[in-house]
């Protein structure tokens, strides 16, 4: 019986606030289940992702974050995006197209968790103001974030001050601290009584 060929997965580039990262966004879906891996060396992508491996065989790059249909790629200061961005999005189609593996089979579940919380999932919460302030991101806020390629995550609520992690294009982005302040900061203390500050978490 002749292979079933599915169409192929074509992959543009959209750039982020974030001047250092770019986000590849692909036709099918790369990763399921809400799931989102972040990769900060090499190292950590060995037995996890083969995608996130063979992006970083390119010299520039610094972090991988994989999310639903796209990839963010943040680059170094070697060189510009308007010099590798044709390329880098052709070097993701054409290993979507040829290998396609995004995630290793046999990656075991405590290495795929590790990724994941890099990414940074929730924290747990732990009472009613906490859910409410996890409903609001997950509401009016992550889907802002994810269009820009990155990803927010509630981490505590301690006297006051919420903070989140910022992953993909937001880490260390300047405009995203803006944003930080202006829009997720306003929405908060309006929503939540008690909210003084929202502040991200150092890497």
């Amino acid at each position: 019986m002749s292979e079933v060929k599915r169409p192929p997965i074509s992959v543009y580039a959209e750039s982020t606030p974030n001047p250092a990262t770019m986000r590849f966004v692909s036709s099918r879906m790369l990763i399921h289940d809400g799931r989102l891996l972040e990769f900060r060396s090499p190292q950590e992508t060995e037995g996890v992702s083969p995608l996130a491996e063979k992006v970083f065989n390119l010299p520039f790059v610094t972090s991988v974050f994989i999310s639903s249909n796209f990839v963010t790629v943040t680059k170094n200061n070697s060189i510009t995006w308007d010099l590798v961005q044709l390329e880098l999005r052709e070097y993701i189609q054409e290993y979507l197209n040829t290998d396609g593996r995004v995630v290793h089979e046999e990656a075991s579940a405590q290495v795929l968790a590790d990724a994941n919380e890099r990414a940074n999932t929730h924290a747990e919460p732990k009472n009613p103001t906490d859910e409410k302030i996890i409903n609001i991101l997950e509401e009016y806020i992550r889907p802002a974030v994810e269009g820009d390629g990155g990803h927010i995550a509630f981490k505590s609520f301690d006297e006051g001050v919420v903070t989140v992690a910022l992953r993909g294009s937001c880490s260390g982005c300047p405009s995203s601290m803006i944003t930080l302040k202006q829009g997720i900061e306003n929405l908060l203390k309006h929503e939540v009584p008690g909210v003084l500050e929202v502040v991200a978490e150092e890497l």
